[in-house]
């Protein structure tokens, strides 16, 4: 297969954060900032990355000394950050809690953030993730939509004498219905 320059990508993305079943943009909307109804998370550190993992079980046959099949029986799509504002707002964001961050003035003026301690923190909120990128052919846009997501892995936030901090971010995507999928990858053209 030759190579076709046009098809390689470089460039930053932007990720949007919205309540789960916010409204998408049409696919015909590409090429615009999504509504208000998303919110920008600001700057990221390494690029955001997608991650899909498959597991498999093997079928086998006593004839066999080959693997004959595998069965599909988890598929994982992740979306994967470090955000670079490391803000109350995006602390929330990355421990799905579900409290305010209450500013209150002084003097001296504080901004608080304390986890939700009722039965109700057990049943997280989950989100709906959008992610503008570049496309092939350089000037055209990608946008990732993920309809059902969740902050899912543990996280570090470190105070370091020669290095930025950032907050680490791993959400995954879940089932939303038979008829509603997960995921959307949309290429402008």
């Amino acid at each position: 297969m030759p190579v076709t320059a046009a098809n390689l990508i470089q460039g930053a993305a932007t990720l949007y954060t919205g309540a789960f079943g916010a409204t998408e943009p049409t696919d015909a909307q590409i090429a615009s900032a999504p509504a208000v109804a998303w919110t920008d998370v600001g700057a990221t550190v390494g690029g955001v990355a997608i991650r899909v993992n498959y597991s498999y079980a093997e079928l086998e046959a006593d004839q066999l000394v080959d693997v004959p099949a595998r069965t599909l029986t988890k598929r994982e799509f992740m979306v994967v950050t470090q955000l670079a504002e490391p803000t109350l707002a995006m602390f929330k964001l990355a421990t799905n809690t579900e409290a305010a961050v209450v500013s209150v003035p002084g003097p001296p003026a504080v901004t608080t953030l304390e986890p939700d301690a009722t039965a109700a923190a057990v049943q997280p909120t989950y989100m709906a993730l959008l992610i503008d990128g570049v496309a092939p052919n350089t000037d055209k846009r990608r946008r990732i939509i993920v309809r059902r997501a969740l902050m899912v892995a543990q996280f570090e936030m470190a105070y370091q004498k020669d290095g930025q901090t950032v907050i680490p971010v791993e959400f995954h995507a879940h089932h939303v219905s038979d008829s509603i999928r997960p995921w959307k990858i949309i290429d402008q053209t």
